[in-house]
């Protein structure tokens, strides 16, 4: 009979510097921040500390349509946070968000009372219910809304932090959890091409905080505009109404507008429209 030799981890797990992969550098078992540093602050109400990621683009996107509806009120700043550098773990950036990561928001709006906000779908929420936009005011039509948003905000960790490290970012292929995520990615893109088979945008008849939150992890994947390769290796186009979806949510002016907000080499920062506008015409 032939012998199984079990692979079995240490008894109390031990932090090893340099453990591999693109984020080693900065990844640490513990939280908080790690140095002495102020954020920047600009003259809006609202003060967003974050990346052009799929995270921080739903911030961003969510702006720029309370933007477009004539909410000038939601008119904000936007500092890019360089991950990468570590800026996140900062002491300013950590009073925001002590999870130390992006996106991180300030609404000053009363600046007697600022308001902090981290977790991008507390973010979207909050601007929703604060302008009376893109969620419904009650009923199964709000429970819908936040059914989905909080469908995604529990299922992204495994788009990216799984399929999408081990796709992307692990120093090696390890195949067994390349599979695993994998799997775990169709059945997500599965359950996207079923509901949009049915309703034009996830939380029914109407565009929302749902489709804001969803679009940067699962339309950009399906567009081809996330890891490379993914959606060749997922097979993408076998979801058609999800495809649709996709398509049909990047041709809005606020998007277009929103994605390239804090991208690095692109616009680093945002202060007004005109910043986005030049960004834009630049190409």
């Amino acid at each position: 009979m032939a012998t199984v030799t079990e692979n079995r981890p240490d008894e109390v797990w031990q932090y090893r510097e340099g453990n591999g992969g693109q984020f080693a550098s900065i990844n640490r078992p513990f939280a908080g921040a790690r140095f002495e540093r102020d954020l920047p602050s600009g003259k809006h109400p609202f003060q967003l500390y974050s990346l052009a990621t799929p995270n921080g683009v739903k911030v961003t996107i969510m702006f720029e349509e309370l933007l477009a509806l004539g909410h000038g009120e939601a008119e904000y700043d936007a500092w890019r946070i360089d991950i990468g550098a570590g800026d996140q773990f900062g002491s300013g950036f950590t009073a925001i968000n002590p999870n130390g990561k992006i996106p991180a928001l300030l609404d000053r709006s009363d600046p007697d009372r600022p308001i902090r906000l981290f977790e991008s779908g507390s973010i979207l929420l909050h601007l929703a219910d604060k302008f009376g936009a893109f969620i419904p005011s009650g009923g199964s039509e709000r429970a819908e809304t936040l059914n989905w948003l909080f469908w995604q905000m529990g299922t992204g960790p495994f788009l990216g932090g799984g399929f999408g490290h081990f796709f992307a970012y692990a120093p090696e292929r390890f195949d067994y959890a390349l599979d695993r995520y994998a799997m775990e990615a169709k059945r997500q893109l599965d359950l996207l091409d079923k509901r949009l088979s049915e309703v034009p945008y996830l939380a029914g008849e109407d565009y929302s905080i749902a489709d804001i939150a969803a679009w940067p992890w699962y339309g950009q994947l399906a567009r081809g505009h996330s890891y490379e390769g993914a959606d060749v290796f997922l097979d993408a186009k076998s979801y058609p109404h999800l495809l649709e979806w996709a398509e049909r949510i990047a041709e809005r002016p606020a998007v277009e507008r929103g994605k390239i907000v804090n991208k690095s080499g692109v616009l680093d920062d945002r202060h007004t429209a005109e910043d986005i506008d030049r960004a834009l015409a630049a190409g």
